[in-house]
């Protein structure tokens, strides 16, 4: 009996070992899965990504700026939310946001759509901004005039103490920011004009609804613009024809047109019309002498996007050679510089990357006017 006990004692041994370690295992998986995220659903949108975990949400942006190397990652925080030691963040946001300045007027829309403008305390160059329920919040001194974009005035934004600064770029190379970010607000980088289609540049709402802790309405805004544009684009497909179309504007003796890849040239193909230059590709705009387009697109049925002209009369003091156009000649010239805000604001540029849709339907009625007789255009106007 007694020569078995080491036996014993070794069987009892390694019993204890094998359940040590398979309570071990069981605490790691359940932290694990403690720490386990959510990956919200981005559907166009190449820029930014969310994954939401118990508490708090890590936001990326991966392209700022079209040159950007590195990833941008934002720790969301709710209150009082226990966050992991080993977590690696650029900034940290405390959630829901309470009070926030904007660097774009691409901004605005977003924070209408979720009913967060009474957030906003600053912006650089408040002129520039065209709605009316954000306009009447500048009317009552609610939003402070913080300079311009390239030279905000960091005395003013650091008094307003606002939770978050979100901000636009063109490069890594912003002092404003670096400052602002020394004092401990924190910047937040927003890429929504880096997209490069219609629908991509909408879903940036997103980014916003995770800042105010409102994803699902934001996601539910999102998904009404996109089934909107999906059937305006659907639509669009019944049309007899395909105009052909030109876009852009001279400056300085050079016509500066819409890369055949870009958000504008996707616009156009999704309104069933033939744009010129669809076959090119690049970032930025094509630089033309004015003899190439005149030869390629002399016989263009519609020009759109003119830059600032409003008016033929401006068009010729510019250049009689316009009148050399189909066009021009058919008075088929249309602008987005008609439409603007109280104080001279392009509406296009403000909502225009928000309301995809709208852009759309505008355009569908200029080329298939017969297909959507009952949308009145929001940016785009024939010239006067």
């Amino acid at each position: 009996m007694n020569s078995n006990l080491p036996v014993l004692k070794k069987i009892l041994f390694l019993f204890l070992i094998i359940g040590v370690a398979s309570c071990k295992n069981n605490s790691d998986s359940q932290t694990s899965k403690a720490q386990e995220g959510r990956k919200m659903p981005i559907e166009n949108a190449k820029g930014f990504s969310i994954i939401k975990f118990e508490g708090y949400s890590l936001l990326s942006v991966n392209r700022p700026w079209p040159e950007a190397k590195d990833d941008f990652v934002y720790l969301l925080k709710e209150k009082n939310a226990e966050i992991p030691e080993d977590l690696k963040f650029d900034q940290e946001v405390e959630i829901p946001v309470q009070k926030i300045v904007v660097t774009s007027t691409t901004h605005i829309p977003a924070l209408e759509a979720l009913d967060e403008e009474n957030t906003l305390m600053g912006f650089p160059g408040l002129n520039y901004i065209s709605s009316e329920k954000t306009r009447a919040l500048i009317d009552k001194d609610s939003i402070s005039e913080l300079g311009q974009n390239e030279n905000i005035n960091t005395e003013v934004l650091i008094d307003l103490s606002p939770d978050v600064v979100v901000g636009f770029a063109i490069n890594a190379s912003n002092k404003s920011f670096e400052t602002i970010q020394k004092t401990g607000i924190p910047v937040v980088y927003n890429g929504d004009w880096t997209e490069l289609t219609p629908l991509g540049k909408a879903e940036w709402i997103k980014f916003f609804g995770a800042l105010y802790g409102k994803q699902e309405k934001a996601e539910e805004i999102f998904q009404n613009i996109k089934s909107e544009y999906n059937a305006a684009k659907e639509l669009a497909k019944s049309a007899g024809s395909q105009p052909k179309v030109i876009s852009g504007s001279m400056y300085n003796d050079q016509w500066y047109m819409p890369y055949g890849n870009s958000w504008q040239a996707q616009f156009i193909k999704d309104a069933n019309a033939n744009y010129l230059y669809s076959e090119t590709r690049g970032d930025g705009s094509l630089s033309l002498s004015f003899e190439s387009v005149l030869e390629k697109a002399e016989d263009a049925q519609f020009w759109i996007s003119t830059g600032q002209f409003t008016s033929y009369e401006q068009l010729f003091n510019e250049s009689d050679h316009y009148k050399r156009f189909k066009a021009v000649q058919n008075k088929n010239v249309y602008s987005v510089s008609l439409s603007k805000g109280a104080t001279g604001g392009i509406i296009f540029y403000e909502l225009g990357p928000h309301r995809p849709d709208l852009i759309l339907k505008d355009l569908i009625t200029i080329f298939h006017p017969e297909i959507l007789e009952d949308h009145d255009p929001v940016f785009y106007k024939a010239l006067n």
